[in-house]
């Protein structure tokens, strides 16, 4: 059966078609899930110039924090500050009411150092990039303790 749709392919990272796409999608995506809640959360990481030199990017939604990027500037790695780092997000993630925290990681990035945080790996792709594997992690938020007294 003829579709009335034609199809073209393009290069453009053009935001404009981005949004033309995802608009549909958000709409459905709301019809089925209700709103999201999302909510961008960063955590910055100062030199001693004030610049940013690093910290985590990501977004609270659906209840779940996503970790999109996490850098430690290279003169602190290993010395605590990536842990610091993501305590303060996964705490401000529990203050915004998530169960959870998710993120993605590649082989010779920092698998380890996201399972001594709690994290565990859900899946992988092998290959991406080619020799290496893409992880994929999650771990369970647990709710701050109350600092009400009890009745």
């Amino acid at each position: 059966m003829p579709t009335p749709y034609a199809l073209t392919l393009t290069e453009s990272d053009d935001e404009a078609l981005r949004e033309a796409i995802l608009a549909p999608l958000v709409e459905y995506n709301l019809s089925q899930a209700g709103a999201s809640g999302k909510r961008p959360l960063a955590v910055l990481v100062h030199d001693n110039q004030g610049q940013v030199a690093g910290g985590a990017w990501g977004y609270t939604s659906f209840q779940w924090l996503y970790i999109q990027l996490l850098v430690v500037p290279a003169d602190a790695r290993g010395q605590g500050l990536g842990t610091q780092i993501m305590q303060r997000a996964e705490r401000e993630a529990i203050e915004r009411g998530c169960i959870g925290a998710w993120l993605d990681t590649f082989e010779f990035q920092a698998r380890g150092f996201y399972e001594k945080l709690g994290y565990a790996c859900f899946g992988q792709i092998d290959d991406y990039p080619p020799g290496f594997a893409r992880y994929f992690m999650k771990k369970a938020l647990q709710p701050l303790p109350s600092t009400q007294p009890a009745p």
